[in-house]
């Protein structure tokens, strides 16, 4: 069969990757066209965009960028006819993801979204568009799948894909650093608007713990971050790059920048703070918008306050020496924190995610051709 997926963050990389693999072992002639990443690529899609050319972060900067993101839509919609897949695929990505299924649906072809869009966090009448125009839903979060029942939509929950990967990646772990001092992980992000506002704060606390080792996690995608690491000023500090998981399998306490580092961070064990900043019309749109009483994924899943999160003006110098120096010594702080990664652990492991969304996957195609043959009937050159 011939599936067209769409990742644009290397989160969605990531995750496009496994469920690429496990597609290919249910079904070996399976022709994939794909937007994501190396990863991607990698396992066999056939690379069309690279996330890089997508990451648009913010309200402001999506403005800034408008054309672009237009001509983007424009090419998906030409490559897709072209192509003519059995499904398309969603990995996350909502505002660019949303208004391609609702276009894919209305051209005939079946629409899949693995990694649900977070509409329980804001714009929740986005569900209607995903119960009107997305065919089949498989949702990463525990708490989805009741969200979505509120709505009459029933969804898959198919256990979260970190999971299988943290648990190979645990085995697999090199130590790469030196054991004698502490390890402190800090993941200034994967954009560059993140680190910019970011490491230098994280930086300035480095001075204030001499005894422990400082390593900024720098992700593949991401160029040189010489312009606010040097050396010479933070002579406790080094830059690895694409060796995140061997860096949090060793690490003693980690600064995370909020995303899905958040949850691997948590995965693999190490007590953290989770840092959030952006631009100022970005967040006030954003506090005015989003309905979660957290930022960080650890606190929404476990619906409590696991981790502490510092947002805007709170990622200062001091807040953050504070935070990590409570991470390093308060040994009751420390067994709580750790109390509470063992329970979440337990709520998102269903086994291998990624394999279970490819067999719902390829069950959902098989079944739907036999029931109606849908886009296989509609000529690839349909307008609009």
């Amino acid at each position: 069969m011939k599936y067209y997926i769409i990742a644009g963050e290397p989160s969605g990389d990531l995750h496009g990757s496994r469920l690429i693999r496990e597609l290919r072992q249910l079904d070996p002639a399976a022709q994939i066209r794909c937007w994501g990443g190396d990863l991607m690529a990698e396992a066999g899609g056939e690379l069309v965009r690279h996330y890089r050319d997508l990451a648009f972060m913010g309200f402001a900067e999506v403005i800034r960028h408008l054309g672009k993101i237009l001509a983007h839509f424009r090419f998906a919609k030409r490559d897709i006819r072209k192509f003519h897949p059995d499904a398309v695929i969603f990995i996350d990505y909502p505002g660019f993801n949303l208004r391609m299924a609702k276009w894919a649906h209305q051209k005939g072809f079946r629409t899949i979204y693995y990694i649900s869009p977070q509409v329980w966090a804001w714009k929740q009448k986005r569900v209607h568009t995903i119960q009107q125009y997305v065919d089949r839903m498989l949702v990463i979060l525990p708490f989805e799948a009741a969200f979505y029942r509120q709505y009459g939509y029933e969804v898959e929950y198919v256990g979260h894909p970190l999971v299988q990967i943290v648990r190979e990646a645990r085995r697999q772990a090199r130590p790469m650093f030196d054991t004698s001092r502490p390890v402190i992980a800090l993941l200034p992000g994967s954009r560059l608007q993140e680190v910019k506002r970011l490491l230098p704060e994280m930086l300035k606390v480095t001075r204030h713990f001499p005894q422990c080792q400082f390593i900024v996690a720098q992700a593949p995608s991401m160029p040189d971050l010489s312009r606010w690491y040097h050396p010479d000023q933070y002579p406790n500090v080094m830059l690895a790059k694409g060796v995140t998981y061997d860096l949090l399998a060793q690490a003693s306490a980690a600064l995370v920048t909020s995303g899905t580092a958040t949850l691997e961070t948590a995965l693999f064990g190490v007590p953290e703070v989770v840092c959030y900043k952006s631009t100022w019309i970005s967040y006030w749109l954003a506090r005015h918008l989003i309905r979660v009483p957290y930022i960080s994924l650890v606190n929404l899943i476990m619906e409590k306050k696991v981790v502490e999160e510092c947002i805007q003006q709170q990622v200062n110098e001091q807040n953050l020496t504070r935070l990590l120096d409570k991470l390093l010594h308060d040994e009751t702080y420390i067994s709580q924190i750790k109390a509470d990664y063992a329970e979440l652990w337990n709520k998102l492991d269903t086994g291998n995610a990624a394999r279970q969304a490819a067999e719902a996957i390829f069950q959902f195609i098989k079944n739907a051709s036999r029931a109606a043959p849908a886009a296989q009937s509609r000529p690839p050159e349909t307008a609009g």
